[in-house]
């Protein structure tokens, strides 16, 4: 199993350093977006999630249309859709593009942009709502029969689905850095998503969700979402990286206008890091994170092409199947992209990067 790597497109153009512009919705915009990452070799493209966003199933099912192998990693936040309609819309968009779409669970960290669409619960009931939500899923795509379900959030009676995944799975990110979100996502992801953080943090998130899988007989695979600032040279890449630390200074008010990043243990974490110091793993840049109060993955990876490839390789070094990479000019850094992508896959090209068996937790084996 190669390296998979996740780029992530919008409908409009627009970044930290750059502002927005345009109209929200730009078709020109967007098909430009597709076709850059397309030949650049990425896997799968992120679809984001927000209140103030267009509709994610409408532009997942138009980037698949505007591509030809392209896949499409499309977040939902559960609580909005009851989980037997959304395990159909998945489904159907699975039958028309086979094996290109797949589910990234965000349960949501900031409660006001919840707010905006109703949600006022808190997050610890939030995350009991998205286990549920993610058992009646899971029944609706596996179920050759009718099924009830009774819990705290959901019933269910006689549900059943005639358009089933072939595999009775769609694959299953999620993200989150709260004990919370570890819990259920030991129990549920197929792959458990990380932000940027250094090596060493990076290493010990993978210990403490393998250690939360293990008792559902789980392995689930890891990604990494960073931002990369590649060029010739390091100077060269340093210098870039410094006008968009400038740049990105310059507008973070306007960013942080409907997301608080700072709610986030994830964006927390970040936030620890980059008071710690600008830089650490020789060049994982946290200036940028800090800038934007770490609304998002936003710490990056500056040197020479070389240098960043390498830097992405640590990370497989320590456990990552997955790199989510997106810049800061979105367009023209997706084609420059490619360089990287090929890079990694050379560099990783003799790896066996198929999950270990699960874990037995020590608890267990002093029962048995």
């Amino acid at each position: 199993m190669p390296v998979e790597f996740i780029g992530m497109v919008a409908t409009a153009a627009g970044s930290e350093s750059q502002g927005s512009s345009g109209p929200v919705v730009d078709p020109g915009y967007l098909d430009q977006f597709v076709r850059a990452h397309e030949e650049a070799g990425f896997d799968r493209v992120l679809v984001a999630h927000a209140s103030f966003m267009p509709d994610g199933f409408v532009v997942a099912d138009q980037i698949l249309a505007r591509s030809s192998k392209l896949g499409v990693l499309l977040a939902h936040r559960p609580g909005f859709v009851a989980p037997t309609i959304a395990a159909r819309k998945y489904a159907t968009i699975d039958a028309f593009n086979p094996g290109r779409i797949a589910l990234h669970v965000i349960t949501g960290g900031d409660d006001a942009d919840q707010a905006r669409d109703g949600d006022l619960a808190d997050k610890p009931t939030r995350y009991r709502r998205t286990d549920e939500f993610l058992d009646v899923l899971r029944r609706e795509w596996e179920s050759a029969e009718p099924f009830d379900y009774d819990g705290e959030f959901y019933q269910v009676r006689g549900a059943w689905s005639a358009v089933r995944p072939p595999a009775g799975r769609v694959p299953i990110y999620f993200g989150g850095a709260s004990a919370d979100a570890v819990r259920v996502g030991g129990k549920h992801a197929d792959v458990y998503a990380f932000w940027g953080e250094p090596l060493a943090g990076i290493a010990e998130r993978i210990r403490e969700v393998r250690a939360a899988a293990a008792p559902y007989a789980r392995s689930p695979r890891f990604s990494v979402s960073l931002r990369p600032i590649p060029a010739e040279t390091e100077q060269a890449a340093w210098d870039r990286a410094a006008d968009i630390l400038e740049l990105t200074r310059a507008r973070s008010a306007d960013l942080q206008k409907f997301l608080k990043g700072s709610n986030q243990v994830g964006s927390q974490r970040l936030l620890g890091y980059a008071d710690e110091k600008d830089v650490h793993d020789k060049r994982l840049f946290t200036a940028i994170a800090k800038a934007t109060g770490a609304v998002g993955n936003s710490t990056a990876l500056v040197g020479s092409y070389e240098q960043v490839a390498e830097a992405l390789v640590d990370y497989v070094n320590v456990g990552v199947s997955t790199l989510l990479i997106r810049g800061f000019d979105p367009v023209a850094d997706a084609r420059d992209y490619g360089s990287l992508v090929k890079l990694v896959h050379e560099q990783t090209a003799d790896r066996d990067l198929t999950p270990p068996p699960p874990a037995v937790p020590v608890a267990t084996t002093a029962q048995a």
